[in-house]
This record gives C-alpha cells, structure tokens and sequence, in this order.
C-alpha cells in the first residue's frame, strides 16, 4: 500500500499535500490499537482487588515469629486477641515506622492460655487513621489482622497493618 502511494507521488499525480494527510491517517489507522478493529468495544479498565493483586498467606502469629524470613515482602492474615496499643519498635531506624505516622499495637501470645503476656517479639505498625477508627479496642477482643512484612530486623517480623476486622470483642464485668 505504501509503495502505491509512493509511486503517485513520484510521478506527480498526486499533490504533495494531498499525499501527506493520506499518509499520516493511514499511519494513524494501523499504528492506533484503538483501530485495528472497528467493531471492537472500547476496553475496560482493568482493577484489581488486593487478593488478586498480591497473594494473601493465612497464618499464625506465632509461625511468622518462629520463621519471619519465610514471610518477609509477604502479606498475611492472621487471628489473634488484642493485648494494647503500644510504640514498641518505633523509630527504629532499620525498620523505620515514625512515631509521628503510626502506633503499635501488641497481641497475645496463642500458647498461653492461663494469663495474657504479649508477642513482644511481632511488631505490629498501623497507620494512626487506621488506629483512630479502632480506638475502642480492649484487650482481650478476637481480631483478625491482615498485614505486610516488610523487615526482619532484630530476627523479628515487622508488619505493617492492611486490614484489622474487630471478630469479637470481649465481656466486659461490671
């Protein structure tokens, strides 16, 4: 096709102008993808849920204590009871969550059953947004937490939270 074009407008029968808009509508036409059907419905955007976007790993606490290498750059889910908020971890620079950004929060250890003793060794981070919409947890509630590892440091995990869904919150005595 091309090579016709470029004949016509080597013997003159053709305006050079005329050749130019010829040309650059059938560059258009091909080049476009929008164009390559003219039946073809326009495409959808594409979006993505979390789950699809990243694989989410169901878990214990204490599994990604005892193996935190195994979920670094991972995001999972996990059940636990609340223990407090907390600022353990923060500021620390090799796993740097500010202070002035996030709260920690502590959950307790699922192999004591008889009294509460936080996983001190599982640093939880959540964005204070996030921990002013949780602000009425008590220690004791069943939450469940989804969260990145995004650093080993000190041989522990530390998570920032995703996701925290309050599961069932505890009697309180009066």
């Amino acid at each position: 096709m091309l090579d016709l074009f470029y004949k016509l407008f080597r013997k003159k029968k053709m305006n050079k102008n005329i050749i130019s808009i010829i040309f650059l509508a059938f560059a258009l036409f091909f080049v476009n993808d929008n164009f390559t059907s003219l039946n073809a419905a326009p495409a959808k955007p594409q979006t993505k849920t979390v789950a699809q976007q990243e694989k989410i790993i169901n878990a214990t606490c204490l599994n990604v204590v005892a193996s935190p290498n195994k979920y670094l750059n991972k995001t999972v889910k996990m059940q636990a009871t609340f223990d407090k908020f907390s600022t353990l971890g923060l500021d620390y620079s090799k796993a740097l969550r500010k202070s002035s950004d996030y709260i920690g929060i502590l959950v307790q250890r699922d192999d004591v059953i008889d009294h509460n003793i936080p996983l001190s060794e599982m640093k939880l981070f959540m964005k204070k947004e996030m921990a002013q919409k949780h602000i009425d947890l008590d220690t004791g509630d069943k939450i469940e937490i989804t969260a990145h590892v995004f650093s080993t440091a000190l041989n522990d995990p530390w998570l920032d939270i995703k996701k925290l869904t309050v599961i069932q919150k505890v009697k309180k005595q009066n």
